[in-house]
């Protein structure tokens, strides 16, 4: 009989008894009393990076540049072979130094404007080679970065002014080289032009050797007197406000407003003014600081974004006491943390509208061209141009005794499916064609 009630069949309705008794055993008469503590939820930065208002422009544009930068590594690898060109199994090697998590085939398939696939005219498997279009458009990023030297010159000194000890450590600036408009052999070709500014006094050390004051102008301060001249606010108002553009769907709270227009008016020291002499003891001015500080290095690079991981290296040379994300999470206005690109990138957010930077430079316009041939996709691939690429590969081919076989990637019928190929068959050699 027993086994009949406590069977399985009958077992879940006894389940809600066998919860009160739970309960009831465990605050009986000699503990009823006793009140059940609940966990307190966390806030922290990571919760309030999870739980914040999210801008979906800038969240797909960090994606767009994502695939953009793999473009641009594969070029890389692509562009130190010997013939640049290499074969599918070179590119499979490099797959996850590269950060890519899917087949090489089908990344490649999807950016015909930047890669172009062929068959071997000898050795019959399918190699890579970069596009003429892309090729020019890193040419072209070089020589303009080349161009505006003085510039970058301009804004290195700039950030050596804004550090405490007048010092960067080299090993930061090669990291954010990209961001600055540094070329990769900066220290041997613009550096020794610049040798009454800055020197390498230690190999790891650029240490400053005078000061320009008509440098020391943050890009905020030209806005506070746009703001000033143009729309005839107040001086109170604009002489220490921050730009501040919310995300769409923010939740402004209760009393936010009247917080916020407290610390615009608040004075704190400028970026370029030295504390030094007058010590900052107060709290809310130590992070207004902080804020403009930070402002003033998201300004002065071409794409107005950094990294979180790399601007951490700047806390020591520009005195930030403060944690790094919970300050950029509270200023939601002015600094917007995206967590897609397999990275968390500091944006700054008046230089964006609609996910397009509003004052584009020369270097920005190139990169911008760049991503324009990862947006196009298999689009605009026109019946000339793969009229052209066959008859370029059919005269390479016959020059060889053998007809080379040209396809476009986003060709979805081509009789050589290279996936399959690529992926099963055993006739791939393990080594490149360029070694």
């Amino acid at each position: 009989m027993a086994s009949k009630i406590f069977g399985p069949r009958n077992l879940h309705v006894f389940s809600p008894r066998w919860h009160m008794l739970d309960e009831a055993f465990c605050y009986g008469p000699f503990n009823r009393s006793i009140q059940r503590r609940w966990k307190k939820p966390v806030d922290s930065a990571r919760t309030r990076l999870e739980g914040r208002t999210r801008d979906h422009r800038l969240d797909k544009l960090m994606i767009q540049l994502r695939n953009l930068r793999l473009a641009l590594d594969l070029h890389e690898v692509i562009s130190q072979q010997r013939n640049h060109y290499a074969s599918f199994q070179l590119l499979l090697r490099w797959r996850h130094e590269i950060g890519l998590n899917i087949e090489i085939g089908s990344f490649l398939k999807k950016y015909p404007h930047i890669f172009e696939i062929y068959v071997h005219p000898v050795k019959r498997n399918h190699c890579c080679r970069i596009t003429q279009k892309m090729a020019d458009l890193v040419a072209e990023e070089d020589a303009v970065i080349r161009e505006n030297e003085p510039g970058v010159a301009e804004r290195l000194k700039k950030l050596l002014m804004m550090s405490m000890n007048g010092t960067l450590n080299m090993h930061a600036l090669w990291l954010i080289r990209k961001e600055l408009g540094l070329p990769d052999d900066y220290r041997s070709s613009m550096l020794p032009n610049h040798q009454s500014d800055f020197s390498l006094e230690t190999p790891d050390t650029l240490t400053l050797i005078s000061r320009d004051e008509n440098l020391a102008v943050a890009n905020v301060e030209e806005w506070r007197e746009k703001e000033y001249t143009e729309k005839w606010l107040a001086e109170y108002e604009t002489k220490y406000a921050f730009p501040i553009n919310f995300p769409t769907g923010f939740k402004i709270e209760k009393g936010f407003r009247e917080k916020l227009k407290n610390w615009q008016r608040l004075p704190y020291t400028k970026p370029y003014e030295k504390t030094d002499l007058h010590p900052i003891s107060n709290v809310e001015r130590l992070e207004k600081r902080i804020v403009g500080i930070l402002h003033e290095l998201l300004s002065s690079t071409v794409e107005k974004k950094i990294p979180l991981e790399r601007l951490s290296h700047f806390r020591r040379p520009f005195s930030i006491e403060v944690n790094l994300r919970e300050l950029l999470l509270k200023h939601p206005g002015i600094f917007y943390i995206s967590t897609k690109g397999s990275t968390q990138t500091v944006i700054l957010r008046d230089s964006y509208n609609k996910g397009c930077l509003v004052e584009p430079n020369p270097v920005y316009s190139v990169r911008r061209k760049m991503l324009d041939l990862i947006l196009s996709g298999c689009r605009n691939i026109g019946e000339t141009e793969k009229a052209i690429c066959l008859a370029e590969e059919h005269n390479q081919g016959s020059s060889h005794g053998s007809q080379n076989h040209t396809f476009q990637v986003d060709d979805m019928n081509s009789k050589l499916q290279f996936e399959s190929d690529f992926c099963g068959e055993s006739h791939f050699h393990e080594e490149s064609f360029s070694d």
